[in-house]
């Protein structure tokens, strides 16, 4: 497996090599990857910071307000 600085460098001078338009469709592909990454480290920071806070705590601890026997019909 090549290293990121091969990778790096082999993508650079392959880009070098490419007409302009091409670079450019190559630049707005690197920026919507950088785009999705960020948006997935910010989910997942939100995602942990919700489940470490206390906020919704009293969710867990609300009484049942339905049971089945409140049921109309039940389908199986």
């Amino acid at each position: 497996m090549m290293s990121r600085h091969v990778l790096i460098q082999q993508t650079i001078d392959n880009l070098s090599k490419l007409p302009d338009q091409n670079v450019k469709e190559v630049s707005d592909f690197a920026e919507f990857l950088v785009s999705k990454l960020e948006d997935r480290l910010l989910t997942e920071g939100i995602q942990q910071l919700v489940t470490k806070s206390q906020s919704f705590q009293f969710l867990e601890e609300e009484e049942d307000l339905y049971t089945e026997a409140d049921l109309k019909e039940k389908y199986t």
